[in-house]
């Protein structure tokens, strides 16, 4: 069996053990936690690649999730932020590009009429189902299993899979996936599974009528690029009509990134109500409730509150309006888009001379790799698979110089500054690092 590639991450390491003593996990986020003599801490990032602070460089394919998508310290974007910090950060009142900046939003994205600004995807979901209950005067609401809508209370209902047998029949139970989430807000959410259609019929017969909203991610970003079908989409919009549900497509991953118009405009289906954030500023912390004026005319005193006090800061919005405008008028996304398909010839070539059967979900932008004949179209096909052969392969890819998601939920990322280089540094690590992978398996079954 092969040496593992040898990378020292010494530095990070020390720094994980001072962290600890102030940071819980010592980290700032629990997702950035990889383990005690795993987690890296990050020195700086350019283009398609970071460093960590012991100096090893990395092609990322996690860009923050999806934030990059010019890639690190783009000149344009960041000389756009400089400019908008010569207007001050945030009064406590608006300035004029809050209007130059939904106007492109509009301009980009059909069937958004008006706009309003957050700061986090998180805080963008949240204000959007308070807006679809202020607007239908309704309280419950619909999930897709396998969503991720951000960290507030309402959103976190998972199916639990992992404690569930098909063979006992019905429906893994609703749990929350954090601690101290109240339990009397479950009979709030009604949780389907994705592209089921009948079932998605059945539950808006059973509910309909009391439901505020449906909230959908078309391609789960946290749930390896599973996707909707366009049926799937159309039906929930046809439903939501029916049964006067406003319509939530939560584009915060999406959005900008797999089209000019979202993933909504692939499936040329208009929401009331959608969200936007990672891809809109490079980086910069901003967000976005948008939709039909009748709905959004719902912010308004008396009716739902919205605001914040960094809320269209001027930073912020003057990195979105360069990159909006980059991702509206050059050929950005195309770039990207035929990087990640470039990516995914490469490793079927490799995969295929070592008879590996794998597929992909999600889109050439943000696509999902799994070790199976087809890729799940649903997070219980997902869950019930066996996703061991990504998760090693992960582990050995770090070591080697390039950054996915160590576990398989997280689609890998691509942003236009991935070039040549990052695709051959790339290729060789994934080559050995599946080489690696097949020589573990191998010898746990000689074990």
């Amino acid at each position: 069996m092969r040496a593992a590639p040898r990378r020292s991450i010494e530095k990070s390491n020390a720094q994980f053990q001072k962290a600890l003593k102030r940071l819980p996990l010592g980290v700032a986020s629990t997702f950035r936690y990889w383990g005690d003599d795993r987690t890296i801490y990050v020195d700086h990032g350019k283009g398609g690649r970071i460093w960590d602070i012991d100096g090893n460089g990395y092609v990322d394919y996690r860009l923050g999730y999806g934030p990059a998508i010019l890639g690190y310290a783009d000149e344009r974007v960041d000389a756009a932020a400089r400019r908008g910090m010569e207007v001050g950060g945030v009064f406590a009142l608006s300035t004029e590009r809050e209007l130059a900046v939904a106007d492109r939003i509009a301009k980009m994205v059909p069937g958004v009429d008006l706009v309003r600004y957050s700061n986090s995807g998180t805080e963008a979901v949240m204000a959007a189902l308070r807006l679809a209950r202020a607007h239908t005067g309704r309280d419950s609401y619909l999930l897709i299993e396998g969503a991720y809508h951000g960290l507030f209370d309402a959103a976190m209902w998972m199916a639990n899979v992992e404690e569930w047998s098909q063979r006992g029949g019905g429906d893994p139970e609703v749990v929350a996936y954090s601690k101290g989430i109240p339990q009397e807000l479950k009979t709030l959410a009604h949780l389907v599974p994705m592209n089921d259609l009948q079932r998605l019929e059945d539950t808006f017969k059973r509910h309909g009528n009391d439901m505020a909203a449906m909230l959908i991610e078309p391609i789960q970003g946290n749930c390896c690029g599973i996707s909707a079908s366009g049926d799937y989409v159309r039906l929930a919009r046809k439903l939501c009509d029916q049964y006067g549900v406003l319509l939530i497509i939560d584009e915060v991953k999406t959005g900008f990134r797999v089209a000019r118009g979202g993933v909504q405009s692939l499936h040329g289906v208009t929401p009331d109500i959608c969200t936007f954030a990672k891809a809109m500023a490079n980086g910069y912390p901003i967000a976005v409730v948008a939709g039909r004026e009748e709905v959004m005319r719902t912010f308004r005193y008396g009716g739902a509150a919205h605001g914040g006090t960094y809320t269209a800061h001027s930073v912020s919005l003057a990195a979105a309006e360069e990159c909006l405008r980059i991702l509206d008028e050059t050929p950005a996304l195309e770039t990207l888009a035929k990087y990640g398909e470039n990516l995914k010839a490469g490793m079927s070539r490799i995969l295929n001379r070592r008879g590996i059967v794998h597929s992909y979900a999600g889109h050439d932008s943000m696509f999902g790799l799994f070790f199976a004949e087809k890729a799940p179209d649903n997070y219980r096909d997902w869950k019930t698979s066996d996703y061991s052969f990504y998760d090693q392969m992960a582990y050995h890819l770090h070591d080697l110089g390039v950054i996915c998601e160590p576990d398989s939920r997280e689609p890998w990322f691509m942003c236009e500054a991935h070039d040549a280089s990052c695709l051959e540094d790339t290729l060789v690590a994934f080559e050995t690092a599946v080489d690696m992978t097949l020589e573990h398996f191998e010898a746990e079954k000689r074990a």
